[in-house]
């Protein structure tokens, strides 16, 4: 195994653990996730369906490990991830909620490294 795929190995399923753990708390009500939610305008009735994107996008990473007929789906559900924590930053920005702009940040930056790597075709 190459540096590169190992790599892609480790951010791809840093990526997906990630976005798993933040599906679960989305499911669960977290209270950090409430009141970060409220504080940038996000609905509560928004949260399931966030949720769904995050968990569609960690398998969507995982099965895109699965062999190379699958590797355009790891690229699609990347992207996907990448378009989800613009939004967020995007929420974060529009209600001036600055101070904790790190978390969607960090995230973003995941996908686009998963995304990177994917398509630079370990």
């Amino acid at each position: 195994m190459t540096g590169t795929q190992l790599a892609f190995l480790a951010v791809t399923l840093l990526t997906a653990a990630v976005n798993i753990g933040m599906a679960a708390a989305d499911l669960l009500g977290a209270r950090f996730v409430l009141a970060n939610s409220a504080e940038v305008g996000v609905p509560r009735s928004w949260l399931p369906r966030l949720a769904a994107l995050k968990l569609a996008g960690a398998a969507g990473l995982l099965l895109g490990l699965c062999g190379a007929a699958l590797r355009p789906l790891g690229a699609a559900a990347a992207c996907g991830l990448v378009l989800l924590y613009l939004g967020a930053l995007a929420f974060h920005l529009r209600a001036r909620v600055l101070y904790n702009l790190v978390f969607p940040g960090f995230y973003l930056v995941t996908a686009v490294a998963s995304l990177a790597l994917n398509v630079s075709g370990r």
